[in-house]
């Protein structure tokens, strides 16, 4: 999809867990995407759609709080087909949908580290729960398989990809246009 749009959604969606569940799962197979981060005013939920269903990281980890809209701040579903923000105004909810848009130049990368320096649980449900450092704090990210020494310590950091797509104004400077999250990766160096 080669487009960018933004539009209100109908706040029945958003009544219930089920309701929002299901209008989640609807955006998954238009859109064809893979993960979701949520944050939330209790914490931040990561996500993934395995089998045809949506499984949160609340699920593997009960330190990570549910996914519920009513106390939803935003929510991104993305993947490499695109990205969708879900968001709340006075007006009620929105919605803004980047696919990969035909622009003049290539867009840019950037890998951002998740935190997370070992591998604190086994892989369930297709996550991992990590640990950073001896601080404690725990996040279950929508990966599995991450490369890890004898002491559970991870050999390369959890990386979330944002691609940003480049604008050039009349003067010929850049700009960053848009910026989306594309994917999660582990095991690169």
């Amino acid at each position: 999809m080669n487009r960018v749009t933004a539009e209100p959604i109908k706040d029945a969606y958003f009544e219930t867990s089920e309701t929002f569940q299901t209008w989640l799962q609807a955006q998954k197979e238009s859109y064809g995407l893979t993960y979701l981060l949520a944050h939330a005013d209790d914490g931040v939920i990561w996500g993934h759609f395995r089998q045809g269903a949506l499984m949160t990281s609340h699920e593997v980890l009960s330190q990570s709080p549910k996914l519920s809209p009513h106390t939803l701040q935003q929510c991104r579903l993305f993947g490499e087909a695109g990205e969708l923000l879900i968001w709340k105004t006075r007006k009620g909810w929105h919605s803004r949908f980047i696919g990969n848009p035909d622009l003049e130049t290539k867009p840019i990368e950037e890998k951002q580290l998740l935190w997370g320096t070992h591998r604190v649980e086994d892989e369930t449900a297709g996550f991992t729960v990590l640990r950073d450092g001896v601080q404690g704090l725990k996040h279950a990210v929508p990966l599995i398989g991450i490369n890890r020494n004898n002491n559970d310590e991870l050999t390369s950091p959890v990386r979330l990809i944002v691609r940003h797509y480049i604008t050039y104004d009349r003067d010929g400077l850049a700009q960053i246009q848009l910026s989306r999250l594309v994917t999660l990766i582990a095991n690169t160096h």
